[in-house]
């Protein structure tokens, strides 16, 4: 062999020796980076130690100021097309903060009763922001407001590009369907610091507020290939996420309300399926109920029949004061029956609204308990995370529908292929949207009674 291909030869090697130890290098790295982000599970203060801490000292003084200049604008009744493309950008000291569709999202907190104040109050408070990390394999970065009322997450440009382009469709949705399971989505901004990328950003309700006595959460997709979180693989159990196959064996127990939760569900689906999306998730969560909360709940008096006041005009003049605080918009005074009775009044007369509720009970015309019933609404708690709240005869559940942004596109049909190859039979989160939406809603079905 003659030395030039001796020559040859060990460059060969030296390459090949090369590429290995790059991967072995990443394959550290990945390790290391899983390892630590696993063992650091949790929610944290964004202090001055804290690596995010300028980052999130900059949007809360970003958001103070953008929220300050919103707070002296009024409010549409009736939402425009340039509502939906509008985007503000407002200059504080070095930062540039954008404001994107502001008017669309001021309406639907309106609609939720949020005022401009406390939601101000919230997001720029004193305290630091918490951070929240989880075992999701989402890239995204999570913040919670000090009074964990409300999420703030990272977005990439094509989620943001994605959402505001279906942000119309979203808003028709609520409107139709306002106790939608959907998670509200209450801003989307982006920030500009001096020599830094520009970070996207969005706000929405946080499902599990109030979470106080909340004991167990999960995260559930509706399929099993991955889906499964050690219980005891992380030292914070108050914030661990558990996955669908954690869940098995379990059931989410509504009794009478279980109707209404897999219509909503089924419901919000096809919303989805429209959209061409997969991979969401339902959050769910579940607290007991306390023996004053379960006398409660059994009274008409402390239950209401709230509506979420359309976003595009004015709300109607109700006819009675409502018995207790309500989300702004018209109420329905109920009787102080208890629910119990009223239900065994139904079974006995068949006289209902087509939600368990007793017509003759309901000081409603029958023009607007129809449009009750079309609007697929339901008796809601008086909470202020309520359209996510549902009580059984024990628990308290938490319920939203997140994570509805990426697209069965290229990637993913190729990822679908992939993985039905490396996972023949069974069934994994990268399918067509019709089949995640079908499979989403048989859970819901298989696992509640």
């Amino acid at each position: 062999m003659d030395k030039r291909s001796d020559l040859r030869l060990c460059h060969f090697g030296t390459a090949r020796r090369r590429r290995w130890w790059g991967l072995r290098r990443r394959w550290i790295y990945i390790y290391i980076t899983f390892t630590f982000t696993w063992r650091m599970l949790g929610v944290f203060k964004t202090n001055q130690e804290h690596d995010l801490c300028s980052l999130t000292c900059l949007m809360k003084e970003g958001l103070h100021a953008v929220l300050q200049t919103s707070n002296n604008t009024t409010v549409p009744d009736k939402l425009s097309a340039e509502h939906y493309k509008s985007a503000e950008t407002q200059v504080h000291k070095d930062l540039e903060m954008q404001t994107f569709a502001g008017p669309v999202f001021a309406s639907l907190r309106r609609s939720l009763d949020i005022t401009e104040e406390e939601y101000q109050r919230s997001l720029s408070s004193h305290g630091c922001y918490l951070q929240f990390i989880s075992n999701s394999k989402s890239k995204a970065d999570f913040f919670l407001t000090n009074d964990k009322r409300f999420f703030l997450k990272t977005q990439n440009t094509r989620e943001v590009t994605f959402f505001l382009s279906n942000l119309k469709a979203y808003m028709d949705h609520l409107e139709k369907y306002p106790h939608s399971l959907m998670v509200r989505f209450l801003g989307l901004y982006s920030i500009q610091i001096p020599n830094k990328t520009k970070k996207y950003f969005i706000v929405m309700q946080n499902v599990f507020y109030p979470d106080e006595r909340i004991n167990t959460r999960y995260d559930i997709k509706g399929c099993e290939v991955g889906r499964w979180t050690d219980p005891a693989s992380t030292e914070n159990p108050v914030t661990k996420i558990l996955k669908d196959n954690n869940f098995e064996g379990k059931h989410i127990i509504l009794d009478k309300q279980r109707s209404w939760l897999v219509d909503q569900v089924e419901i919000d689906s096809a919303f989805l399926r429209s959209l061409n999306v997969l991979d969401y998730s339902i959050l769910l969560a579940h607290q007991p109920l306390h023996q004053d909360e379960l006398d409660r709940k059994h009274s008409f008096s402390n239950l209401s029949m709230r509506t979420v006041k359309p976003m595009d005009q004015d709300s109607p003049a109700e006819e009675d004061p409502p018995t207790i605080p309500l989300l702004e918009g018209y109420s329905a005074r109920l009787a102080s029956d208890t629910i119990d009775s009223g239900l065994d009044h139904v079974q006995n007369t068949g006289e209902h609204s087509g939600h368990g509720i007793p017509l003759q009970e309901v000081n409603r015309t029958d023009a607007e308990l129809l449009e009750f019933q079309a609007h697929h609404r339901r008796l809601l708690p008086n909470l202020k995370n309520s359209v996510h709240v549902i009580d059984g005869p024990k628990l308290r559940y938490f319920v939203g529908i997140v994570d509805f942004f990426t697209v069965y596109g290229v990637k993913k049909r190729q990822e679908n292929l992939w993985k039905s190859l490396r996972f023949p039979g069974r069934a994994f989160s990268t399918v067509s949207p019709a089949t995640y939406s079908q499979r989403f809603c048989q859970w819901v079905k298989d696992h509640t009674k």
